[in-house]
């Protein structure tokens, strides 16, 4: 499984970058940018959905 994230559609709250820093960051424009987009085991699919599920513009989804 792995994050990926939609810049087009990002609107650059940043609730993904306050929920794991360890992962996601802004550009200068202010769009998500993903760091690691590895998600290795189900601990980090339970934290990852929480994250995905905190993004107001659904820019950021998990995929297999």
């Amino acid at each position: 499984m792995r994050i990926t994230a939609d810049t087009h559609r990002c609107l650059g709250a940043g609730q993904c970058v306050l929920s794991a820093p360890d992962r996601f960051d802004q550009s200068d424009e202010g769009t998500v940018l993903v760091l690691d987009a590895r998600v290795a085991d189900a601990a980090e699919e339970r934290r990852f959905r929480d994250v995905v599920a905190l993004c107001p513009s659904q820019a950021i989804t998990l995929e297999d």
